[in-house]
């Protein structure tokens, strides 16, 4: 179950299009990936190339650093394995092992130094030995991957972000489709985090996440046994993140969108709130008013959500500009009828609609849930806004975690919180409360989760990343 470990540990914590969402630090660094790399023969020096005269020391070396890293003396076997790497770092032409033996001695080194500056010089060297074989073997992406992974997890400290953004980039290049599982999740939140702080252009953005999404599809439909869990973790955390994107206007094909959220809307099409969501999606994205689908969307719509039109002022212009999905506009109207109105009771449904905006189409989940709690405070025993709140949190687990894990399933507890007491202060709740609450008290950590990080079933708990809210300690079990 290495591998299982290794890939709920190897993402990254932590949607906004304005403002991203404060994330929560790393998790430890998962163990290294185990690769099989086919090498052909080396373009470096090997045994044959160097002067016989040192020849025999050289091959010596080679046999007996490997018996000190056997006992696991890796400080002893450093200096013989220095002479045979640096002397003929092609070995016979074709054995690689000793990259992979020169890591775990410079690894080992690194885990015991305390003094900061040494440990960075360990980390030049150990990027310089994945370097130096794929400079002797040819490699297909998998080297690259594994540079990439370690930079991102083990030696984050001492390795430049970017610098790891282009490696992962450079084996997406080279693997296409075929890119390792294990790559998938933290090339997705270095990739979100860049197009959010604009460090990289939308289309390039929109290009990579949509090879991500292909990957991760692939993926699944294409695992051996042993692996598919694997994809099941990431398919949990890379596109849920990378859905945060969907705000930007442009970002996301409407293939996209009509891939992601057209079946939400067959699922039930006599809704109104699913049908207008998933209709203003297929505006955002851009999508054919001619295409089928969409003509079945806008008819649904039309049938199902049809209200009389307001009389001409901002309510009117709120209700045209979220129709043709310009979002931000519709808010900035929404909120002139809102500061106008003297009656709490439509500044609350008004708000909700602000953070259903929010929520649905711009994914900030800080500001949905901002005009959520304003529309409870303007209406009374109302469930409705704390059910939304309740399922901003409950949507959080890629944002605040893994995608799976405890980092991911605290944030039930807050959720949880919301649905309950939606329940108790509104029967008309009741229903979808308790299917919320069904739906999500099966993601709570296990007694052992708890107990492992010193907790106890009933204790308070303050939920971190954007949401910040304490809770009370609950297991699945």
């Amino acid at each position: 179950m290495k591998w299982y470990y290794l890939v709920i540990m190897a993402v990254s914590i932590l949607m906004s299009c304005a403002t991203p969402v404060p994330q929560e630090e790393a998790p430890a660094p998962p163990p290294t990936p185990e690769i099989k790399v086919v090498t052909n023969n080396t373009t470096c020096t090997t045994l044959a190339d160097i002067d016989p005269a040192i020849r025999s020391d050289v091959e010596d070396a080679f046999t007996l650093y490997r018996d000190e890293i056997r006992f696991k003396k890796f400080p002893e076997a450093k200096g013989l394995w220095k002479k045979a790497y640096y002397t003929a770092p092609g070995a016979n032409g074709k054995a690689t092992y000793h990259f992979d033996d020169g890591i775990k001695i410079y690894d080992y080194l690194f885990e015991n130094e305390k003094d900061e500056s040494k440990r960075g010089s360990l980390v030049d060297t150990l990027l310089s030995i994945y370097d130096k074989r794929v400079e002797c073997f040819a490699d297909d992406g998998s080297i690259i991957a594994r540079k990439a992974f370690n930079s991102y997890y083990k030696y984050a400290k001492y390795t430049d972000s970017d610098e790891t953004f282009a490696l992962f980039r450079k084996v997406v290049e080279m693997k296409d489709l075929e890119t390792d599982y294990f790559v998938v999740n933290p090339l997705s939140k270095l990739l979100y985090d860049r197009v959010l702080e604009e460090q990289i252009s939308h289309e390039e953005g929109s290009q990579l996440a949509l090879k991500i999404l292909e990957i991760v599809k692939r993926g699944k439909a294409n695992c051996e046994e042993k692996y598919c869990e694997a994809w099941n973790v990431i398919d949990q955390y890379s596109p849920p993140l990378l859905s945060g994107l969907e705000g930007i206007r442009g970002f996301y094909p409407c293939d996209y969108f009509m891939e992601n959220y057209y079946g939400q809307f067959e699922e039930d099409p006599t809704d109104c709130d699913n049908v207008t969501e998933v209709y203003l999606k297929m505006v955002w994205g851009g999508c054919d008013p001619a295409d089928e689908r969409f003509i079945k969307l806008k008819e649904a719509k039309e049938k199902e959500c049809y209200v009389a039109p307001p009389p001409p002022g901002p309510l009117k212009l709120a209700y045209d500009a979220l129709e043709a999905g310009r979002f931000r506009e519709s808010i900035g109207f929404f909120e002139q009828f809102i500061s106008s109105s003297d009656d709490p009771e439509k500044k609350a449904k008004y708000q909700l609609v602000i953070s259903k905006i929010y929520y649905a189409h711009i994914k900030n989940f800080a500001s949905a849930r901002k005009y959520a709690r304003q529309a409870a405070s303007n209406k009374s025993n109302w469930g409705e806004p704390y059910m939304l709140i309740g399922k901003l949190y409950a949507s959080s687990g890629p944002l605040c975690g893994p995608g799976t894990g405890f980092d991911s399933q605290v944030v039930t507890w807050a959720a949880i919180d919301k649905f309950e007491y939606a329940k108790k202060i509104d029967p008309a709740s009741n229903e979808e409360a308790n299917k919320w609450i069904k739906r999500y008290r099966q993601y709570m950590p296990t007694k052992e989760d708890i107990f492992f990080r010193q907790l106890k079933a009933g204790s308070s708990f303050k939920v971190p990343c954007w949401i910040q809210e304490t809770t009370r300690v609950r297991t699945v079990d």
